[in-house]
């Protein structure tokens, strides 16, 4: 389970001047929903992500991950946690352009020592849940704009990640691809992870999967 208490976020500008980006956020999210994060732009929805996997730290409040307190984690136990339970998907591919999409996939499992046999297996299990297996030795900077998403689908999810965060992950993309998106997230669903999508694409809002929606103005929940 997943729970927010209290939570702000506060940005400081060169004239020190204050810019509370989250204010007071209080919610949970149970093991294996799905949720949406929806707001315009600049409410806050990239921020809430970004501190859920650990790559921000809140100004004050707390952030429960299984009971744990991730806000209070050193850079390390930080990376530890992103390594382990988190997968994270951007709107912004930031894949290797030279490299091939298995190649891609290699980053994520590097840190845990795992052997040959099991990266392979972990690899080729992620190419299959994202539908870009056919593509494994094809060079990133060859792909279509649908196939490199799915490719960073695959590195998302090939550590096994329980806790899987989309960033307006369909906002490159056409509807077409949208949905291929669509469907590799209702699988996942399936298999029980806990799935939390920053959005303000209406096709996720006819999803049956979803759990509930939470609305962000201005920082604050609606």
């Amino acid at each position: 389970m997943i729970q927010l208490k209290n939570l702000y976020k506060i940005f400081y500008d060169n004239s020190k001047k204050e810019h509370i980006v989250l204010k007071d956020i209080s919610l949970k999210i149970e093991e294996g929903e799905l949720v949406l994060l929806q707001g315009v732009s600049g409410s806050g929805k990239s921020t809430l992500l970004h501190i859920l996997a650990g790559l921000l730290k809140p100004t004050k409040g707390l952030v429960l991950v299984e009971g744990e307190n991730i806000a209070s984690y050193s850079d390390y136990h930080a990376s530890l946690y992103r390594s382990k339970k988190v997968a994270y998907i951007a709107q912004s591919f930031h894949l290797f352009d030279e490299l091939s999409v298995e190649q891609n996939l290699l980053a994520p499992l590097v840190i845990k020592q795992l052997s040959m046999q099991e990266i392979n297996a972990a690899i080729q299990k992620a190419l299959e849940i994202a539908n870009i297996a056919h593509k494994a030795d094809e060079k990133v900077a060859n792909l279509s704009g649908g196939e490199k998403q799915r490719c960073v689908i695959a590195r998302a999810v090939v550590n096994d990640a329980d806790i899987i965060l989309c960033d307006e992950p369909t906002a490159n993309l056409d509807r077409q691809n949208s949905l291929k998106f669509i469907g590799i997230i209702e699988k996942l669903k399936e298999s029980g992870k806990t799935i939390i999508i920053a959005t303000h694409d209406p096709l996720f809002q006819e999803l049956k999967c979803v759990d509930r929606e939470f609305h962000l103005k201005e920082g604050q929940l609606e």
